[in-house]
């Protein structure tokens, strides 16, 4: 019994160590993270376990404030992760290197014996790159691969009928042609060679090498890792536990104050010392040897000199995941002791007293360059109306403008643009739910503390009504009287786009694929495979284009007219308000449409996009337009964030928090309904770069996406392929 108070003494006081001790954040990168934030409880528990692009980034922005983090260590692994989530996680950890820190990357190898390219790309963003000993260094390039299936769908017996505006959209030639056209070769190329000089600017900036000589190393490419190691494309060549023993000896000398410098002066690419004693060809700076020898010798590792004292003595760091790591410091920012001791500075009548809001600053009518400013105006009392005088913000809340209470509201939209509220089930694909997302704005615009929003659209388009339902929300959420910033994430094309022309700025990553201003829409016609495995049909009609829609059957004269006039009038709807939005004229933006895919980079070029970053910068944009103190940081909160009990009830109204949770049955059993002709006919409509309606393309694989998945099948479904094949 003597011994229980001590022990219990001893674990007090190791707890109370922990809490203080230095903190080794680690990044799990051999998975892609997640965009977006999953609807339905189940998804999301599911989820639970797997780091979002959020959680990546926002734990890096808190490691820059804290002293107890001073090193970052990525695992890396060929993830198969797009190129602007890419450089999203390159530019928070530049960010986390200038404040200081020191970012390790380690790979078990980058692409075995190739496909290493993007990986690599993400690596080269931090001060050292270790590579185990038995990998390779798959640094062979950016290609893409775009299939045809004309050939296929004629010997199985599907036409199809289909029309698209203009010869830039190329989502359709996947189903129509048996090669590349040369609109399609065009705009491809260009894209492979937009993101070619992203890429290889990127590596050349992070070790400190030429571009032309990244080139020459990318034709060479892959290289083995004790070439790779000669060449100066990676600094050791060790295993996992090398790499984290190293790390922690650092972080231990560094706790000491006897630490290296900062390693936001120490340039990635560096000269570093070889485990087994082999220099790097065309080291940057010789004098950073040292550095190295003594963080091997720290950790008992071979090729170093003695341990040092300095690393000894340090205590003992703290390994914690990203995730993990943000949470811990989401408590410790909304700790009661915090929050007593901010209204405490602002005054005992703070406990009792709310400050009235100050009146909303009213936005000139070139404020910004979203759509509101170019066809909606001001009434004398300040409500914005559109071009029919009828009220944009009718039920809006004003912000109170408070710098102490007043948040970003962030709205995510992800997936493919769809009417109605998506399909709920932890199998389903994210979408971009037309009703969810209303209602997500709604939600916000009613809220007194959300001072402006960011619209994080992730999409490669949809439906065209949807798309037009959800762009009216978030200009009438600007008309509240608050910016509204969107910020694009991997790729955000045609409805995509579509939805972010209400915004006051739109952002995109350079790797971002955007635009594709075009619209498409049609059919496939099963007649002659249902004929070959011996299925009949029966129809009755009534109306000349009843079965208009209908994949039994091609369209007729008539009916291929009503579909061009269709195409017609969406693609004059979507230039004129893109037009309207960007302040261009209609001839400018058809010369930058037809269907066109830009990158980011090239988008920004042509005034398509406002600023180059990604959500980070774009949070910050939105902060700062709603007139909050620049050098805050930006506090942001889900918009709307339903409870399990608000996801799982039903709605009140449609302006219901939980309105944006809910969910109805699955589009692939509407999409297979309407192949074997049940229900009426009724549906069929355009889709900008995804999917059509009922009686259209398939809509995607349902339950069976991520065996479809893990047998490399295309994720939009069995007839529809997507515009661009794999980059890397």
């Amino acid at each position: 019994m003597a011994a229980t108070p001590r022990k219990a003494l001893a674990d007090v006081r190791q707890i109370a160590a922990r809490r203080t001790a230095p903190i080794v954040l680690e990044l799990d990168l051999t998975v892609d993270p997640l965009e977006g934030v999953p609807n339905d409880p189940v998804t999301l528990a599911l989820a639970h376990r797997r780091t979002t692009l959020r959680d990546l980034v926002e734990a890096l922005r808190y490691a820059t404030e804290d002293p107890r983090v001073s090193v970052v260590v990525a695992h890396i692994g060929a993830a198969g992760t797009p190129l602007a989530r890419i450089q999203e996680i390159r530019a928070a950890i530049g960010a986390f290197r200038a404040a200081g820190g020191t970012a390790i990357a380690y790979a078990d190898t980058f692409g075995e014996f190739g496909g290493g390219t993007g990986p690599y790309y993400l690596a080269c963003a931090f001060d050292e790159i270790w590579l185990a000993p038995s990998g390779d260094c798959g640094l062979t390039g950016l290609g893409m691969e775009t299939p045809f299936l004309r050939g296929a769908l004629d010997r199985l017996g599907v036409a199809v009928e289909i029309g698209q505006r203009y010869e830039y959209k190329n989502a359709v030639n996947t189903l129509v042609e048996r090669d590349f056209t040369p609109a399609h070769l065009e705009a491809v190329s260009r894209i492979i060679e937009s993101s070619s000089e992203q890429v290889v600017a990127g590596i050349a900036e992070g070790r400190r090498i030429p571009a032309d000589r990244v080139r020459r190393l990318i034709d060479l490419g892959p290289l083995a890792g004790t070439v790779a190691l000669d060449v100066g494309l990676v600094d050791r060549l060790g295993y996992r536990d090398e790499v984290y023993a190293a790390a922690r000896a650092r972080v231990r000398r560094s706790s000491a104050g006897g630490g290296s410098p900062a390693a936001g002066g120490s340039p990635a690419g560096s000269g570093s010392p070889v485990v087994g004693g082999s220099p790097v060809v065309g080291a940057a700076d010789a004098d950073l040897a040292p550095t190295a020898d003594t963080d091997l010798a720290a950790a008992g590792l071979p090729g170093g000199a003695a341990a040092t004292a300095a690393g000894d003595a340090g205590a003992e760091p703290v390994l914690m995941y990203a995730t993990a790591y943000r949470r811990l410091a989401e408590r410790r920012e909304k700790s009661p002791v915090r929050r007593v001791a901010t209204l405490t500075a602002r005054g005992p009548g703070a406990f009792f007293l709310r400050e009235t809001s100050p009146t909303p600053q009213r936005r000139s009518a070139d404020a910004g360059t979203g759509s509101a400013g170019g066809h909606a105006g001001a009434l004398d009392d300040g409500a914005t109306v559109d071009t029919q005088g009828v009220p944009l913000a009718p039920s809006a809340t004003a912000p109170h403008r408070d710098p102490r209470r007043s948040v970003v509201a962030l709205i995510h939209g992800t997936g493919q643009v769809i009417l109605g509220q998506g399909s709920p089930g932890p199998f389903a694909s994210p979408v971009l739910a037309a009703e969810a997302a209303a209602a997500a704005f709604r939600a916000a615009a009613r809220d007194e503390d959300v001072a402006a929003a960011v619209f994080r659209v992730n999409s490669p388009g949809g439906s065209y009504v949807a798309s037009d339902l959800v762009r009216r929300e978030a200009e009438r959420f600007r008309a509240s009287g608050r910016p509204l910033v969107v910020s694009m994430g991997d790729v955000a094309a045609s409805g995509g786009y579509f939805v972010s022309l209400a915004a006051d700025l739109i952002v995109a990553n350079p790797g971002t694929l955007t635009g594709s201003i075009g619209v498409f829409a049609g059919k496939q016609v099963v007649r002659e495979l249902l004929d070959k495995v011996g299925v009949g049909f029966g129809a009755v009609a009534e109306g000349e284009h009843a079965l208009m829609m209908s994949p039994r059957r091609p369209f007729t004269v008539g009916e291929r007219e009503k579909l061009e006039e269709f195409l017609d009038r969406v693609y004059a709807d979507f230039v004129d308000k893109v037009a309207a939005a960007r302040r261009l004229t209609r001839e400018q933006v058809h010369e930058l449409a037809r269907g066109r895919v830009w990158t980011g980079a090239d988008a920004h070029a042509y005034g398509l996009v406002d600023e180059l970053g990604g959500l980070t910068d774009a949070l910050r944009l939105a902060w700062t337009r709603a007139g909050l103190p620049a050098g805050d940081t930006p506090r942001v909160r889900l918009a709307p964030k339903p409870s399990v009990l608000e996801r799982v009830r039903t709605p009140k109204s449609s302006e219901d928090r939980g309105a944006a949770a809910t969910a109805r049955p699955g589009i692939l059993a509407g999409g297979l309904a309407a192949l074997l002709g049940a229900g009426s006919g009724l549906g069929g409509s355009g889709a900008f770069g995804g999917a059509g309606g009922l009686g259209g393309f398939a809509a995607g694989w349902g339950p069976w996406a991520p065996l479809a998945a893990r047998l490399g099948l295309p994720v939009g479904g069995p007839l529809m392929m997507p515009p661009l094949g794999r980059i890397g």
